[in-house]
């Protein structure tokens, strides 16, 4: 089963931009469903986009349009681009990887975005 590490967390300022990276390792990433999620302090982790093997996302209402998840099967990786980042969205993000075939429900150590004003 996967094994997954992000990377391309840090400081940034409000309306700048960032790229995470999740690396996946194991054979059957390209046929299960990758998200982001994030968790600010004091607050419960929350889906922020998802992208199945089929290449179809969906994304939280909060950065609908600012964030664009992506995935590139041959380099077993997906990513999120985020766009117009604002203060609320500091949070640690996490990788997952889920399969209901597969039973998979595997989380990455989480990457740090800070968002200054």
């Amino acid at each position: 089963q996967v094994q997954l590490v992000e990377s391309g967390g840090g400081l940034v300022q409000a309306g700048g931009s960032l790229r995470l990276s999740c690396a996946a390792s194991g054979s059957i990433f390209s046929i299960i469903t990758m998200g982001w999620y994030r968790q600010a302090p004091g607050k419960q982790r929350e889906l922020v986009a998802s992208i199945t093997s089929g290449g179809n996302t969906n994304y939280a209402d909060s950065v609908k349009g600012r964030f664009t998840v992506s995935r590139d099967n041959a380099k077993n990786t997906v990513y999120l681009q985020m766009n117009s980042l604002k203060p609320e969205d500091t949070a640690v993000y996490y990788c997952h990887a889920s399969s209901i075939l597969y039973r998979l429900d595997t989380w990455g150590q989480g990457t740090q975005v800070t968002v200054s004003s």
